[in-house]
């Protein structure tokens, strides 16, 4: 495995010190360790330990300089064959982020900070997987920036308990009294908080030393003056001492006999915590994030109010003067820092997200159109199962087609969206749109083909896109087919983006299952309507789409051959459809005299489904009860004038098409100068004849 980690910079800090710690381990275990930042004491660690440095300025925030590491990042990728991009910080993860997709390699973040809720803090919850520390900065990533709970996992960091050896406070016999602090030098961190504390602690101890360490270059110059104005104000010139920076942590805290932790904001862990406790240094910390995971009050350590001196010069003067507190608390914190925070179980626990992230694949499907459309992608749904096994599969479809996917076993998820009322206008594309990109989708296939289904695939971030190039923005798709003539089925028109993943073979019946419930309800159904479970019924259809009436097929020919079928076979009749105001269905029920049952508007589209299961044959023009038969195995005659059965008839072992050839058909108009005369000219005979032929009608009630 090749790993590119990515820091601003690789002075001696927690975060630091853990990248060249991973690099050691990747190494050792026969793995390519690269690290890019702008350079610093620690890159000859790296040399140490044989990984390669490169020195790029990613942490600079300007856009330009953003946009020129991007490519050079990207070159990097290239040249080191890198697997894994993995940033620690935010101006490298915006730079890594890009990089890997334009790549296609796998991007993970590790969140170690409690960032401001700014555009920028976000990309830390951008990473196929997130790492953090501990619960508290896991939680705070879910609450603060949105980051999905399956997509965290908590490696608490480690230390290298043999280079970090104990010693007991019992055997110390310093001859000052030592307190140091060891962070970067910024507001945060609450320098100016432990100075007015150790002021408070001066009065009560002679032979007290501080060692402030952080690296002065870095830090800004206000800051700088604003710590060495008020030092000397306390008169602590002779008490505090700067520290720019340490190459051997561990020799600096087994001078201390207290290590202080400042924190004003929410600290996530606090690395020199644990190699402090790991070295038998009592800890005296704020009270913030996740700071009492590591620290239990008065149990390994003591805590105190943020922002209060007073409370923090107490806690270190309970130290000083009760040495048997102190050996309790650092015994007791060896125990915890060896069962907890073993450096090598940090290694490996990230090493396994790694390992987990390579594996993982995560796939969105698009397809929002109306019912009989994503009934008709079923079979291609099923076929990129069969192709990624293990892949995470989701859906995002209509409001109104939900119902078709929500039992299919080969469906991880779907995701709703609703363009005609909720997600109306931009402000409501732009909600799903944040919606699948979270997700970190790794491929997309755009089987919706239209301007607004190649943005959402673009939007997604997924690195890899399938579609059509239709010219409908199909540059935002990178993997795609011309979309050429003639026409084809849905299922072979699917078909030909299935093939640029390596899907040849397809089964093109479309799947659909009722539920147990839905069952049950259709068997009710019947029975209540003293229609025998067992014997033939026919559903028959007279609706389609509102602004389709040239599909429709005249109500007076489904009279003619319901009563029909009603006089030679008696054949019962079931109505289906959706609206019980549509004329069609109310001339239909007033004038039939075959006694039709009714299940207009009394059905979810769950329970039409396993109503058609249970009969014996639909007969429908072009719309989705057609697509249903298919799908629960049910014969059906369908009826087609305006639109063309090549492109819309679902596979099935058991059908009829009748359609009449006319110059004029198929239009795909939704309105008629003669008057459907393409419908009107399948006449109630020919129907008839097919019904008998899918059901091999016998004699006179009889099915053979």
């Amino acid at each position: 495995m090749n790993v590119l980690q990515l820091v601003p910079k690789l002075e001696v800090g927690g975060v630091e010190r853990g990248t060249v710690d991973l690099a050691r381990y990747l190494t050792l275990s026969a793995h390519k360790a690269v690290v890019i930042s702008s350079g610093g004491r620690l890159v000859k660690r790296l040399d140490e330990v044989g990984a390669r440095h490169y020195a790029l300025p990613i942490g600079r925030k300007n856009p330009f300089t953003i946009v020129l590491m991007i490519i050079k990042v990207c070159r990097i990728i290239k040249r080191e064959n890198i697997d894994i991009v993995h940033a620690r910080s935010r101006v490298p993860a915006i730079i890594g982020f890009f990089a890997s997709r334009f790549t296609l390699k796998t991007f993970i973040t590790t969140a170690h900070g409690q960032y401001r809720r700014h555009l920028t803090s976000y990309v830390m919850g951008w990473g196929k997987l997130v790492i953090t520390a501990n619960s508290v900065m896991a939680r705070y990533m879910m609450d603060s920036f949105g980051v999905r709970p399956d997509k965290i996992r908590i490696v608490p960091r480690g230390v290298d308990v043999k280079k970090f050896a104990f010693h007991s406070p019992n055997e110390k016999k310093n001859k000052y009294f030592t307190v140091g602090m060891v962070s970067r030098l910024t507001p945060l961190k609450g320098h100016i908080d432990f100075i007015k504390a150790v002021s408070r602690v001066s009065r009560s101890v002679n032979n007290l030393k501080v060692y402030i360490v952080g690296n002065r270059k870095t830090a800004k110059e206000g800051y700088l003056k604003e710590m060495d104005l008020l030092i000397k104000r306390l008169s602590l010139d002779g008490v505090i001492e700067f520290i720019d920076t340490v190459d051997d942590v561990s020799a600096l805290l087994n001078k201390l006999d207290v290590l202080v932790s400042a924190n004003r904001e929410q600290e996530a862990f606090g690395r020199v915590i644990i190699e402090a406790q790991s070295a038998g240094v009592p800890c005296v910390c704020t009270k913030v994030g996740g700071i009492p995971e590591i620290v239990e009050d008065n149990k390994t350590g003591l805590l105190c109010e943020s922002t209060n001196p007073k409370d923090m010069a107490d806690k270190i003067l309970k130290l000083f003067e009760n040495k048997e507190l102190s050996t309790k608390l650092a015994i007791n914190v060896r125990k915890s820092v060896e069962e907890k925070y073993n450096l090598n179980e940090m290694m490996c626990g990230t090493f396994r997200v790694y390992q987990e992230a390579l594996k993982s694949f995560r796939i969105l499907i698009i397809k929002i159109s109306a019912l009989g459309d994503v009934i008709l992608g079923i079979p291609s749904i099923r076929a990129i199962r069969k192709k990624y096994p293990d892949a995470v599969i989701k859906v995002l479809v209509g409001l109104e087609s939900r119902d078709v996917l929500k039992n299919l076993p080969f469906i991880d998820k779907i995701i709703i969206t609703d363009f005609k009322k909720r997600d109306k206008g931009l402000k409501g594309f732009l909600r799903i749109a944040n919606i699948v990109r979270k997700e970190d989708f790794d491929v997309t296939f755009d089987f919706q083909n239209n301007k607004k289904s190649h943005l959402l695939s673009f939007l997604s971030c997924a690195p890899v896109r399938y579609g059509y190039d239709n010219g409908k923005y199909s540059l935002l798709l990178n993997r795609k087919i011309k979309d050429r003539k003639p026409a084809l089925d849905p299922v072979s028109h699917q078909m030909r983006v299935l093939k640029l993943v390596g899907i040849f073979d397809i089964d093109k019946k479309p799947l659909l299952v009722p539920t147990e419930r839905e069952e049950e309800w259709a068997d009710n159904f019947l029975k209540s309507n003293w229609i025998n479970p067992k014997a033939p019924v026919i559903c028959i259809n007279l609706e389609s789409s509102s602004r389709w009436s040239t599909k429709r097929w005249p109500v007076k020919y489904f009279v003619q051959l319901s009563e029909r079928l009603a006089k030679e076979f008696f054949l019962r009749v079931i109505v289906t459809g959706q609206n019980l105001t549509d004329e069609n269905n109310k001339k239909f029920l007033k004038v039939a005299k075959c006694k039709p049952v009714s299940a207009i508007g009394k059905t979810t589209i769950g329970q039409l489904e396993a109503l058609i299961s249970k009969s014996s044959l639909l007969i429908t023009s072009d719309s989705a009860p057609m697509h249903i038969a298919a799908g629960v195995g049910t014969p059906f005659v369908a009826l087609f004038g305006p639109t063309d059965p090549k492109r819309h008839v679902p596979q099935s072992h058991k059908s009829r098409v009748l359609k009449n050839d006319m110059k004029c058909s198929p239009c795909y108009k939704t309105s008629c100068l003669t008057r459907n005369s393409c419908m009107k000219a399948i006449k109630p005979e020919e129907v008839f004849d097919a019904v008998c032929d899918l059901l091999d009608l016998g004699e006179r009630g009889k099915v053979k």
